[in-house]
């Protein structure tokens, strides 16, 4: 279909501009109707008659389900003065009452047949759009039914009782709570110029403590029926399902939606240009991080993307953007870094109608002038001298390489992966050509693009009005705020500035440039329960396969070494713990981390080694075409890891930036007494890093201790899972880690000494201006081991947070999020771990630690009701159906399997353990670990 579709368009331009030619009419050769992008015929998109809009699409990954969604063209931007935070308490209203689902049945019903509130289950409101997401399986054509029966629920029969309103205003009130702070207390000074002279200055989704307290029961009902209509909703549904059944239950649900008579017209509001240079500067006592923007608006308003010419248009921005954000990459990894990161872009804002060139960094606290001054050279370079032909080569290959994996994985995409373009397509006319017209259609594009249109690009972006420039960040004593003035001072300093052009350097084209005498492989065995292939080398290293037809662009791989830094000294752990970060920051084999980056351009490929408590240990992933490269970059890893006190510098410049005033934030000082209160008494405990820790980090030793580690590839298992080739990793393997040495070390990790304490402790830390608070209960103990003694352990907090949320959410109206964790770890001893958190105001917190625990005690005493068994038995299958279809779930559980010494069976008999579960158990593991040995944290806010 590609091939036609690409040979079409280019017939299509061909005949134009013949007959433009032929008739010698300028004019008239106007007139000739321009190419359109098409419509990825995959997906069948209707109307009916009332006017709500549907996307289908058959689409079998995973199998048995059914991706739903309700888009509503209407947001917080349509809100009254009376309304203000309305749109999203109707999102969360939706959820409390409907004709067929009184409060609570929905969410009831959806748990008992898998669906997990808030992480399947969800909605969110913006400024401009609602949307209600729902997941529900295909194969049985009565939950179908139901989910279907929902979304129409949500469309137009909504209860809005008033005990229903009154019961939600608590929760609503929580979530807003939740987003106190610094963060917010500086978006209310910058918002008014960042969005100067709009609605979307004061129309927030989350609205107004005054209004959400106050309002009437009118007030959210007038804003249901005026902007839930079928002429501003569309219905997606994509899943393992034929498109005929979809359409006819979208028909049979939607279909009797009245058509709207006399409705009010939904307008697109605006963002007004304005002629000034706006600074916004906020400072907050509490706030973690400084950033500076420097966003350029369009004079025009956005066009959606319709043609052809449209696509080619963004695909040039999209280059524009790789070429800038290389080299602001370059400057982020540069000696004296001027940011912690920096990066540009074109897209959109806060309004739909309005799209920008926005610069951003996160910098120091007292480097926000470097960091914006870092922004604008770049953007003034590019303006002087343009980009060089080498960088665009590189961005070509580099988009025609992520579009190329895509591609190939077209078939085996999930449907929750694709559903959202449809939602786009409905809410922001986005394009909805599918990946076999997009890829073929910018590789035939992609040549004609010039460097000079991309460089020109710079002219059209920047410009003198329309401009807000924005900083952000603490405000502390013995740190001098940047000012108005010496913002405009710094625009004409580079405007007038000195400045080179930009110098790009070749790379090397191999990576390694003497390669290994190869090893080879002593044995190979198979497992054919497990589905894998494990070799033997003849340096002792092992290596096993498992190939999947999951992906057919994909190969993840990890490695793992027993040992970690548990082999260290006290004393070097201290020392090494921040510096290890550092040391992949140097590059390997000779080469930056900038070369690395020009080097991989066009290749799919990448390799983290990192140190835990218990192992040595790599992560990466590769495209096939690409796995050498993946295998050349572990062996040098292993081998050649650059030591440049430079870039290591570079790195804890960076870090140091980013942590400078982080405990200013009352949740990351509240982390870091917990941490330090929790380890008292543990030698090997480093605490929250600080910046005053990484001057004392020892570099020097942590890359020492690295290269101990990493010595012996003897005693390294090497995972692959994916779309593998036997024979070519057997090569590779030979090639690049039988080569290295094995030393025969075979060592194994020290088991942790330290435990917590094993009694009751409250601990309470006040931080923080805002009426907010956060608690934690936790119960830690030494145990003994059993497979299914872990599975009630994770079955019992799931059980208390369905619990919970009956009690604390909708009950109490205290929280807006609750829930218990519980696990059980076998590395390095085992331990169970079991905790209960949730947000709520100070006022509160006594009586909902009350009520949390009166539920731990009702479960001890009373049990586990078979509904609440059977809700997560079945969560737990539904979930492991999809998640034994990819790639990630292999790799995690084949590593588990040799990392802690299972059986096979903890992967083959996982349903059957599931299904032993019983009442008794999950009630047993209750009794026996959540005893009155627990330890109570609370963050209050200081007291006045």
């Amino acid at each position: 279909m590609k091939k036609h579709i690409t040979l079409f368009l280019s017939l299509f331009l061909i005949v134009g501009v013949a007959l433009a030619q032929n008739k010698g009419d300028v004019q008239k050769a106007r007139t000739i109707p321009v190419a359109e992008i098409p419509v990825d015929p995959n997906v069948k998109v209707g109307k009916l008659s009332n006017g709500l809009t549907y996307y289908i699409r058959n689409n079998g990954k995973p199998e048995d389900k059914v991706e739903l969604r309700l888009a509503v063209n209407a947001g917080s931007i349509m809100e009254t003065e009376r309304q203000l935070g309305l749109a999203h308490f109707m999102e969360h209203m939706n959820f409390n009452g409907t004709k067929n689902f009184q409060k609570n049945d929905l969410v009831d019903y959806l748990q008992s047949i898998g669906v997990k509130f808030g992480a399947d289950l969800n909605a969110y409101t913006s400024f401009d759009e609602t949307v209600y997401i729902l997941p529900i399986p295909s194969d049985d054509p009565e939950k179908l039914e139901k989910g279907f029966q929902i979304i129409e629920d949500w469309a137009h029969n909504t209860t809005l009782s008033e005990e229903a309103i009154d019961g939600e205003r608590g929760v609503v009130l929580e979530e807003l709570r939740l987003r106190l702070g610094a963060e917010e207390r500086m978006q209310r000074e910058t918002l008014p110029k960042i969005m100067y002279g709009s609605r979307y200055a004061d129309r927030l989704p989350i609205g107004t403590k005054e209004n959400l307290e106050n309002f009437s029961y009118d007030d959210v009902r007038d804003y249901y029926k005026t902007w839930y209509r079928p002429e501003l909703m569309a219905v997606v549904a994509v899943g393992d399902l034929d498109v005929a059944t979809m359409e006819q239950k979208i028909k049979d649900h939607f279909g009797k939606i009245p058509a709207t008579t006399n409705g009010k017209t939904r307008e697109d509001y605006q963002l007004p240009n304005h002629e000034e240079t706006f600074i916004a500067i906020a400072s907050d006592p509490e706030a973690a991080f400084s950033r500076v923007n420097v966003m350029y608006k369009d004079r025009k308003n956005a066009q959606p993307t319709i043609t052809v010419d449209d696509y080619r248009e963004g695909l040039v921005r999209n280059l524009f953007s790789q070429l800038i954000n290389n080299r602001l990459g370059e400057l982020r990894n540069s000696a004296n870094p001027p940011f912690v990161f920096g990066f540009s872009f074109y897209g959109g804002t806060f309004a739909r109608t309005k799209n920008a060139y926005q610069s951003i960094a996160q910098t120091s606290a007292e480097g926000q002038l470097d960091g914006l001054k870092a922004l604008l050279m770049e953007n003034e370079r590019v303006k002087r001298f343009g980009f060089q032909q080498g960088e665009l080569d590189r961005a070509k290959k580099s988009i025609i390489a992520r579009l190329e994996k895509a591609y190939n994985d077209r078939d085996k995409v999930e449907s929750g992966r694709i559903v959202g373009q449809y939602v786009n397509n409905y809410l922001e006319q986005e394009p909805i050509p599918g990946i076999e017209w997009e890829y073929g259609t910018t590789k035939r594009l992609l040549d004609g693009i010039t460097i000079k249109e991309i460089s020109d690009l710079i002219n059209v972006f920047i410009h003198n009005d329309n401009r807000v420039i924005t900083l952000t960040g603490p405000e502390k004593e013995g740190l001098t705020q940047v000012t108005e003035n010496q913002v405009l001072a710094l625009i004409k300093e580079v405007e007038s500035a000195d400045i080179k052009p930009y110098e790009d350097e070749a790379v090397r084209e191999s990576l390694i440039e003497k390669l290994p005498a190869a090893g080879t492989i002593v044995s190979t065995t198979k497992n054919d329960a497990l589905g894998t292939t494990t070799m033997t080398l003849s340096n002792g290293a092992t290596v096993t396969i498992k190939k999947t037809d999951f992906k057919n662009d994909e190969v993840l791989f990890q490695a793992f070494s027993h040992g970690g830094t548990s082999l260290y000294s006290d004393e070097e752990i201290k020392a090494t713990s921040l510096a290890n970060g550092g040391i992949t920051q140097a590059g390997i084999g000779g080469l930056s981390l900038t070369d690395m980056s020009k080097f991989m351009s066009g290749k799919i490929a990448n390799v983290s080694p990192f140190l835990s408590n218990a192992a040595e240990n790599f992560r990466g992933s590769a495209a096939p075409k690409d796995l050498e490269v993946l295998f050349q970059m572990v062996h040098l890893y292993f081998t050649d890891v650059n030591k440049d006190n430079e870039a290591y510098q570079s790195f804890v410049s960076k870090q140091k930036s980013f942590l400078g005033n982080l405990m200013a934030n009352p949740n990351f000082y509240y982390q870091d007494k917990l941490g330090a209160k929790r380890n008292e008494g543990n030698p090997r405990y480093s605490g929250f890093p600080t910046p005053e820790k990484y001057d004392a980090a020892d570099y020097d030793l942590a890359y020492k201790k690295f290269k101990e580690r990493f010595a012996d590839a003897g005693d390294f298992h090497f995972y692959f899972v994916g779309n593998v080739d036997e024979a070519q990793v057997a090569a590779f393997a030979k090639a690049y880690i039988a080569s290295l040495p094995g030393l025969n070390s075979n060592e194994s990790y020290i088991p942790t000494k330290f435990r917590e304490k094993d009694a009751y402790e409250k601990f309470v830390v006040n931080r923080g201006a805002d009426p907010k608070s956060s608690v934690s209960i936790t119960w830690r103990e030494e145990t003994t081991y059993d497979d299914q003694k872990e599975l009630a352990a994770s079955a019992l907090g799931e059980v208390l947070t369905i619990k919970l949320v009956e009690k604390l959410r909708e009950e109490e109206g205290g929280v807006y999020g609750v829930g218990a964790r519980g696990s059980l770890s076998k590395i390095t001893f085992t331990d169970f771990d079991f905790s209960i958190s949730f947000p709520c105001g100070p006022e509160n917190v006594d009586k909902l630690v009350a009520a949390a625990l009166a539920e731990v005690e009702k479960i001890k005493k009373e049990g586990v009701t078979p509904e609440d068994l059977a809700k997560v038995k079945e969560t737990y299958l539904v979930a492991r159906k999809e998640q034994v279809k990819t790639n990630r779930f292999w790799m995690s559980n084949l590593l588990n399997l040799d990392q802690e010494d299972r059986d096979p069976s903890y992967i083959l008999d996982y349903e059957k353990r599931v299904n032993a579960l019983t009442a008794e158990a999950i009630q047993k593991i209750a009794q026996e670990y959540l005893d009155e040995n627990y330890f109570l944290a609370i963050l209050m806010p200081e007291e006045k």
